[in-house]
């Protein structure tokens, strides 16, 4: 699979809309793509034997003969993702439907340590071992997301950013998969998009609530960087800087699951500041485009987002806001989709 990177376009198109929808006939899928039923059975046929693609149970009850669902096999490819953080690295392996097979979070080294974090090294080796050996040879590649914020760059320790720059050629001459980089609210935006809350959505505001919050323009399933690329000063590291010196913890903020206790006042004026910001950049790009959907993701629990996003819809009754659905290291989870879209999508 790691020798093969490019597909016939037909190929891609029909990955795509599996990847998009669960349980398509032939029919069905003839019809939202356009290709021939010759084509599409062709194409199915081929990426069944393959084990890309598997079928559900006939569906009865209907004029004509049955129709049998097809869908994405689970088992058919895999994928391992690391998001670095300024304070910890994620690293995950997940199927061909986004679910995850193996998680871990790891501190990020001392920057006096040696390079080859062996830590690091020896975590997405595990990740890649957590297959039994039949099903390594799927794995699609790897995903390496990376901050390019720099005000997030700046709370890194010293030597890390040096590092970065090294990372993909250590790990595809230790592990030896290939490696595709993305910036990290790219890849997070990626992996709602493919696996997510954002999965039905075709244009909607990202945003990303980690130590700062950020945000992406997705139009038509693509996501915009943007040459100016902003972040804002409202998120977690706002948050925990305010619980500095009162008597709440601070530690539970950047916890992924479970939820947070109670932060009283603090977290109270924290939230309406960042409802405020995400409220300030819709009504910036209405004004240029009309997307009414908002995305709230975040390394934070979900009932975290649905507070956030409750108080904007609040403010803004035409707006639909839904919380990421991406609870695991959503960053690391968008890592691990780069290599499904290079490989099996149509870009």
């Amino acid at each position: 699979m790691n020798a093969v990177s490019v597909r016939s376009y037909n190929e891609r198109l029909v990955l795509s809309l599996l990847l998009q929808n669960e349980g398509l006939s032939r029919m069905e899928i003839g019809q939202r793509t356009g290709l021939s039923a010759q084509t599409v059975s062709v194409l199915v046929r081929s990426m069944e034997q393959e084990g890309l693609v598997s079928k559900g149970e006939a569906q009865k009850g209907r004029i004509g003969p049955p129709t049998i669902p097809l869908s994405l096999n689970p088992q058919g490819a895999f994928s391992v993702g690391i998001s670095l953080g300024h304070h910890q690295t994620d690293v995950v392996l997940i199927d061909f439907v986004g679910t995850v097979r193996f998680h871990t979070t790891i501190e990020n080294p001392h920057p006096d340590e040696n390079t080859n974090h062996s830590d690091f090294l020896t975590t997405v080796q595990a990740a890649v071992d957590a297959l039994p050996k039949s099903n390594r040879e799927r794995i699609a590649g790897i995903g390496l997301a990376l901050p390019e914020d720099h005000h997030e760059l700046e709370l890194v320790p010293n030597g890390t950013i040096e590092r970065y720059e090294s990372l993909r050629e250590e790990i595809e001459s230790a592990i030896g998969i290939e490696v595709y980089v993305q910036n990290d609210i790219t890849a997070a935006a990626a992996g709602e998009s493919m696996f997510g809350a954002a999965k039905p959505l075709t244009d909607y505001l990202f945003f990303y609530l980690g130590a700062r919050l950020h945000n992406r323009l997705v139009l038509n399933h693509q996501i915009f960087n943007g040459q100016m690329r902003r972040s804002y000063d409202v998120g977690l590291l706002n948050l925990q800087n305010r619980l500095e010196g009162t008597d709440n913890p601070t530690a539970p903020i950047w916890n992924q699951v479970g939820s947070w206790p109670d932060l009283g006042h603090a977290e109270i004026e924290w939230r309406k500041e960042c409802v405020d910001q995400l409220n300030q950049s819709l009504e910036a790009l209405s004004q240029f485009v009309p997307v009414t959907t908002v995305v709230l993701s975040s390394q934070a629990p979900k009932g975290i987002c649905k507070q956030v996003i409750g108080e904007l819809m609040n403010l803004n009754p035409n707006v639909t806001a839904l919380a990421g659905d991406l609870e695991i290291s959503p960053k690391a989870i968008g890592a691990a989709s780069l290599p499904f879209s290079s490989k099996f999508t149509v870009q």
